[in-house]
Order: C-alpha cells, then sequence, then structure tokens
C-alpha cells in the first residue's frame, strides 16, 4: 500500500495540476518559510527527474505570477504582500464559503477543504491561492484570529451510546457531536442550545455540550424561544436585575415634586394598540388663547430610575431594545419598570421628560420648552378608538382629539411637501389562542389616529436633535446619538426605475434630494391600491439605506431632517435613554460627552436593532408556515415576489404568506434565469414566469423546522405540453451556466 501511495504521489502518472495543487497547498501552511528547490522536492516527495524539472518550471511560473517571491538566489517565499489578508469568514452548508476582506474587495472563494474549521463570522486570516488563468481567486484560511458565534440551536437526537444536535441553518454542514455526559438532561426530541466546544482537524463533525434545554421541539413557547437564541436573543431575564428592580421605590418624592414642572392639571391621555402594557409617551393639549395651543409630549423618564453603570442599565445596553415576537413581547427593562413603575398609566402620577409646543393653527412652532416634569394621564386609549372619535367626531376628549389630529395633518402636509418619504406599510399580524395556535391572519393599518401619535413624536424627537445639534458655525455641537439615515444607493435606484419601467411607471433617479424623494412619494401614491402595490413598495424599501444610530450627523433623507433623534420610546430602546441622560447633562451645562464611548454604543444599538427585527420577521414567517400547515392542497392566487435560479417565490394575496415553487415542479421544461429582468424563461415552451406576475398555486408542503412553504403551480397555469414533432424548441440544448434543469436545482433555496 506505501508503495503504491509513494509512486502516485512522486511517480510518472502525476500531472501538472496535481503538482500544482500540492505545491500551493504545500507552501500555504508555510507562509513564513522560504524553501529552495532541494527542499520543496523533499517535501513533495519528487523523486524522478521528469517531476524535478517539471516542478523547477512550476515554481518559475509562480515567480513571474507573483504567487511566489525569490527572497534570496534559489530560495522562494510565498509572497505574503496582498497574499495574506485578514477579514470575515462566511460559511455555507453546501460547501460554497466566502472570506470578505476587511479592506474591502469582492468576496473569495474558501473550498471547505480549506476552512480550518472556521465558523461563520469568524475573523480569519487567509492565504490567497495562485491565480490561475481561467479561474475565480480561491483563498486557505491559515488562522482564526476571533470566533464570531459558538452556540447553535437545534433538535437533539439521542441514542444508546452518543447524541447529536441537529441543526437547520444554513451556515453549517455538518450535526453537532454531544458526548452523553454533556446532555445536562435533554432528551430526544428536545430543542437545545449546544456550545461548540471543539473540532478536531481530523473529525467531520464539531464536538459540542448542551448550555440550555428549551423544550419539546413543536411546543409554542419553545420555538419561540428558539428563535430568539439563534440570533442570539435573549428569552429569560437574569434573577439579579429583577431583584434590583423590585427594590426601587414608585414613590414620587417631595424633592422630584419640587424640581420638576406640574402637568397633573392639563388634559393628557395615551393612545397606544390594544395590547400595549408599556405605554412610553403621552400627549397633552390646552388652548392659550384662541388661535394658540399648548402641545406636550411626555415621554416616560426612565433615566431618573435607571442610572447609568448600574446592573440594569448594564442589562438594557446588552439588550439596546425591546424585542417584539408574534405571541410576546422581551423586554429591554424589567418587568416592573417597563409596565408598571416608569409605564404612563392612566390615573397615575408619573415621573417624564417632556418637549412642550407652543403651536398656532398652521401648526407653527412658535415656541417650545424641555422640562422634566409630572403629568397625570386622563384617559388610556387604543387606536381603535382614538381613530373612532376622529371618525365620527364623538366620544371623550373628542375636543383635544380632533385639535391634535388637525394639526397633526398640517404636520404630515409640511412634511411631505419637504421630501418625506411616505412608506406606509401594511404589516402582517396573527390572531392566535391562548396556546399560540394561529386562527386568522389579519393586516395591521396605519390611520390617522396612528399618524396623530407619529407627528407629534418626529416633532419632538427632531426639536431635541436641533436643541443639541443645531449651533452657530464657530462652535462645536456636543455629542449627541442621532437616528441617521443616507441617500439611496445610486445603483440601487437605477434597478428600480428599470424595474417599475414593466408596470409603466416612472421616478427620478437625479435631482435634488426632494426632487427624487418626491418622485418616490409620486410612485407610492400611484400604487396604492393595485396588485403590484406590495411588490413595488418591497423593492422600493430595498433601493433606501437602513437607518441607523451615530453621533456623526449626516440628517436623516427619508424624513427629510436635517437633524433627528430618538427620544420617544427610552422603555422599549437604549439610544433614547442615552439621549435622555445626555440632555439633561447638557441643560445643567455639562461638558460634552466621550464621543468613541457613544458611537460604539450607537454601532452596538443598530445591529441589536437589525437583529431584533430578523427574529421578529422569522416569528412571523414560522406563524405563516404553522397557518398554512393546516391548508395543505388549498389554491390560492398571488404573485411573484422572488425570482431565482432555483425557483420562484410567490405571495399569498388574502394573507401575504410567502412560498417557493421550485424549478424542479415547473413543469415539463427546462428554465434559464434572466437576472437582468427578473424572469425565468422555458426553453421549450417559451412560456415566462415574471416577478411581479399574477398566478394561482397550491400549497403543497409545510416544513415548520426550516420554516419553509412549499408551492407548486395550480393546474391551470403551465401551457400544455407539445409533442416533440410539433417544436423545434424540443431539441436536446447543451446546458449552459446560467440554465438548470428542474432536477439540479431542487435541492437549493
Amino acid at each position: 500500500m506505501a508503495k503504491k501511495k509513494k509512486e502516485k504521489k512522486g511517480g510518472k502518472r502525476m500531472k501538472k495540476k496535481e503538482l500544482v495543487e500540492m505545491l500551493i497547498s504545500y507552501i500555504r501552511i508555510r507562509p513564513l518559510e522560504a524553501f529552495s528547490l532541494k527542499q520543496l522536492f523533499q517535501g513533495l516527495n519528487l523523486t524522478t527527474h521528469p517531476l524535478k524539472m517539471l516542478c523547477t518550471d512550476i515554481v518559475q511560473e509562480m515567480v513571474e505570477d507573483n504567487f511566489l517571491i525569490e527572497v534570496e538566489k534559489g530560495r522562494y517565499k510565498l509572497n505574503d504582500k496582498g497574499q495574506i489578508l485578514t477579514g470575515t469568514f462566511q460559511r455555507k452548508s453546501n460547501g460554497k464559503n466566502s472570506f470578505i476582506p476587511e479592506d474591502g474587495g469582492e468576496p473569495i472563494f474558501i473550498a471547505e477543504r480549506n476552512s480550518a474549521h472556521a465558523m461563520n463570522n469568524d475573523k480569519v486570516k487567509v492565504a490567497l491561492c495562485a491565480k490561475c488563468k481561467k479561474k475565480s481567486l480561491e483563498g486557505q484560511v491559515i488562522e482564526i484570529l476571533e470566533r464570531a458565534n459558538t452556540t447553535f440551536v437545534g433538535t437533539l437526537k439521542v441514542s444508546k451510546n452518543y447524541a447529536f444536535l441537529l441543526t437547520e441553518t444554513s451556515t453549517l454542514a455538518n450535526d453537532i457531536f454531544i458526548p452523553k455526559d454533556k446532555l445536562k438532561g435533554g432528551k430526544d426530541g428536545d430543542k437545545a442550545v449546544v456550545k461548540i466546544t471543539e473540532w478536531p482537524e481530523e473529525a467531520k463533525n464539531p464536538f459540542g455540550a448542551v448550555i440550555d434545554i428549551l423544550g419539546k421541539a413543536g411546543e409554542n413557547t419553545t420555538e419561540m424561544h428558539a428563535i430568539l437564541a439563534e440570533y442570539g436573543l435573549p428569552y429569560t431575564y437574569p434573577q439579579n436585575v429583577e431583584a434590583a428592580a423590585e427594590k426601587i421605590p414608585a414613590e414620587i418624592t417631595p424633592e422630584d415634586y419640587a424640581e420638576r414642572e406640574d402637568c397633573r392639571e392639563v388634559v393628557t391621555f395615551t393612545i397606544d394598540p390594544k395590547d400595549a402594557k408599556d405605554f412610553d409617551d403621552a400627549l397633552s393639549i390646552r388652548q392659550l388663547k384662541p388661535g394658540l395651543w399648548e402641545v406636550g409630549v411626555h415621554i416616560a423618564d426612565v433615566s431618573h430610575y435607571v442610572k447609568e453603570g448600574s446592573i440594569i442599565d448594564k442589562e438594557a445596553a446588552q439588550r439596546a431594545t425591546s424585542v417584539y415576537l408574534v405571541d410576546r413581547t422581551i423586554p429591554m427593562l424589567p418587568e416592573r419598570l417597563c409596565n408598571f413603575i416608569c409605564s404612563l398609566r392612566p390615573d397615575e402620577e408619573k415621573l417624564a421628560y417632556s418637549v412642550i409646543f407652543t403651536l398656532n393653527e398652521r401648526a407653527e412652532v412658535k415656541d417650545y420648552r424641555i422640562r422634566h416634569t409630572v403629568i397625570k394621564s386622563n384617559r388610556r386609549f387604543t387606536y381603535e378608538e382614538a381613530q373612532q372619535i376622529i371618525e365620527t367626531g364623538e366620544g371623550e376628549y373628542k375636543e383635544e382629539i380632533l385639535t391634535l389630529n388637525k394639526l397633526a395633518q398640517i404636520l404630515r402636509e409640511k412634511r411631505m411637501a419637504n421630501g418625506s418619504i411616505n412608506f406606509d406599510r401594511c404589516e402582517v399580524r396573527f390572531e392566535i389562542d391562548e396556546t399560540g395556535k394561529p386562527l386568522s391572519v389579519y393586516f395591521k393599518e396605519s390611520k390617522e389616529a396612528n399618524k396623530l401619535i407619529e407627528e407629534f413624536m418626529l416633532l419632538a424627537n427632531r426639536t431635541v436633535a436641533e436643541h443639541i445639534g443645531k449651533v452657530p458655525k464657530n462652535k462645536k455641537a456636543k455629542v449627541l446619538p442621532y437616528r441617521i439615515h443616507d441617500l439611496p444607493d445610486p445603483d440601487k435606484l437605477d434597478n428600480l426605475s428599470q424595474f417599475i419601467a414593466r408596470f409603466g411607471y416612472k421616478i427620478r433617479t437625479g435631482g435634488s434630494k426632494t426632487d427624487v424623494s418626491k418622485s418616490i412619494n409620486r410612485l407610492l401614491a400611484d400604487i396604492n391600491g393595485k396588485k403590484e402595490q406590495n411588490l413595488i413598495e418591497t423593492v422600493s424599501l430595498r433601493a433606501m439605506q437602513k437607518a441607523r444610530y451615530s453621533i456623526h450627523n449626516i440628517g436623516h433623507y427619508g424624513l427629510a431632517f436635517d437633524y433627528y433623534t430618538h427620544f420617544t420610546s427610552p422603555i422599549r430602546r437604549y439610544p433614547d435613554l442615552m439621549v435622555h441622560r445626555l440632555l439633561t447633562r447638557y441643560l445643567a451645562g455639562g461638558r460634552t460627552a466621550q464621543a468613541d464611548k457613544y458611537e460604539a454604543l450607537c454601532e452596538h444599538s443598530s445591529a441589536m436593532e437589525q437583529t431584533a427585527a430578523s427574529a421578529e420577521r422569522a416569528s412571523i414567517k414560522y406563524k405563516q408556515v404553522e397557518f398554512m400547515g393546516e391548508r395543505i392542497g388549498n389554491v390560492y392566487d398571488g404573485v411573484i415576489s422572488g425570482v431565482t435560479e432555483w425557483g420562484l417565490y410567490v405571495e399569498i394575496n388574502e394573507n401575504k404568506c410567502e412560498g417557493m415553487v421550485s424549478m424542479r415542479d415547473l413543469g415539463n421544461d427546462y428554465y434559464e434565469f434572466d437576472e437582468k429582468n427578473y424572469c425565468l424563461i422555458g426553453r421549450r415552451h417559451h412560456q415566462k414566469f415574471s416577478l411581479g406576475d399574477p398566478i394561482q398555486i397550491k400549497v403543497a408542503r409545510a416544513n415548520l423546522e426550516k420554516k419553509q412553504l412549499d408551492f407548486v403551480l395550480a393546474d391551470n397555469v403551465l401551457k400544455p405540453d407539445v409533442p416533440e414533432t410539433e417544436t423545434k424548441a424540443a431539441e436536446p440544448v447543451k446546458e449552459t451556466k446560467k440554465s438548470g434543469s428542474r432536477r439540479k436545482n431542487s435541492k437549493k433555496r
């Protein structure tokens, strides 16, 4: 056996391609060493003269290609200038891993054999392979600098002597091996959180230990906790933090009354969703004289109770946001604070941080003041109750609500005239029973009552940002977390323009910021109520940049504000709590805060906001799959919401549930993916499926583990098959890179 192996490696049968790969592999794992030709012959076990000569020629080619450098006569070394890169490793379960250089540049392919068991989002050092002609750049992980994540969620498969965690993640190709003594009581079929403890170089599977048992797979609470754990979000509240909250007194002291403006006698109320328990904000209104109103935006004074650096503050900073899943809220603050002490509940005296405006009939701000206050809410309205008053003109505090609504509408008209973009997306919601089972789907729409609250919150946020950020030219503004939103990406805007042209719409892609935003608003108005509305709104949103937090203000493009921050929700957002503290400090004449500290907190808050949004979407997707699982075989009208090389995504019109029709289920044809025109085209029958097309589908499968719906086309969708004698297109066609048979692409997602 040994003799045969040696002959294969060093003997006559080795081809140049084989030897090139051996050389690259040998040199890459020794990036700091220099080699003579003799050392390479020995290291690669090249014993014949032809192979030695071939190796010499290859080394010379590698020098010419700058893969190797000759450090001294006859000694060669990997050219590490530009050949060794640091960046982020992105793992894919299909083995098509990639490396993203930290200094920018195109992703680099990393084969599984060259991954060194790096995990998704690990910070790694990569050596580049020699780039051969007609081949894309490849790399090999030579060092793992920093692990991003070592915990995974899945279902335990327990046998007599060992166990595995079966994961559904797209970033881990192999199940995790768990020794029996590391199961922590977990049983077969349990959902668990497992930490990878090691991944030996020679082992196919990583080794892990159970760190928490979530419950039996399929149970509602188990699955919701699994979603949170999958995104690294907490699903329990630490007992020591809860205990600290229990010690905070709820009583308002005489000192508190003395140092605050007393607003208890002014008519004040909250307007919130019907299932809300934490009331962040309240509005007050009173007439000062004919044509002049005083409107107060009162925000829960969380900073009075949560002191910077306290155990509660550290937990809140880490969480950065409350998380809203389909059937539950995972709060940023302990329940005693968010639902009781800080919450602006009716008929209770509460401490608030207020921006109080003087407005005329044209909703012009004549004056404002920012004060710590004591308030007492007279009434708690749901949005539905406030909307009823707006629509009928009847109800408790009707004069106050109707006046606020009139002012809010004027504020909104001005904002839109200045170029604010009107994205009023329809949100999917579920009616669920006490076990979490989805009973029906409904859509949450933003009506006048919602917009009333929105306008005054926007006004308060903008005013606070301007109060601190708007300074004379020769002065430097003090550090403050801003909510910023950059201009749309020009390429994405061009793509949007080309896409909507298919439906007969146009937008401006050039000109001033206001010109572009106004044309987007016209588009959104034109598509309102049309079948393509949801699709075009989705594509339009993708053209926008994501809003984020930063101390470096660039304004908010989507709102058309030069200064904007988040001040109005400190119960559920940590940046608002930061703004409250800094505002208090600056109003008292304090010095500017440390820039680096607050920029780091802004970056963390932005990242946690995105993570929370992903978890929320995953919970909605889970409930959609659960809901449709009882409707297998039903036929629905839908719209093609996505086109890929492996199939079509279709969104059902009546409930917005999205599933996939895979390439294998697209009938008796081969389809080519036209990426530029968002469509699949059949080779034989030339049937075309385009983004935005109406389509009928049948529900085929619902996989809760993967949160995945599979559809097939309804019987009347495909063109009837044509005998081969009647069509030239039936002749055999060679496979191309862009084309894909139903079978070839059936496993892709």
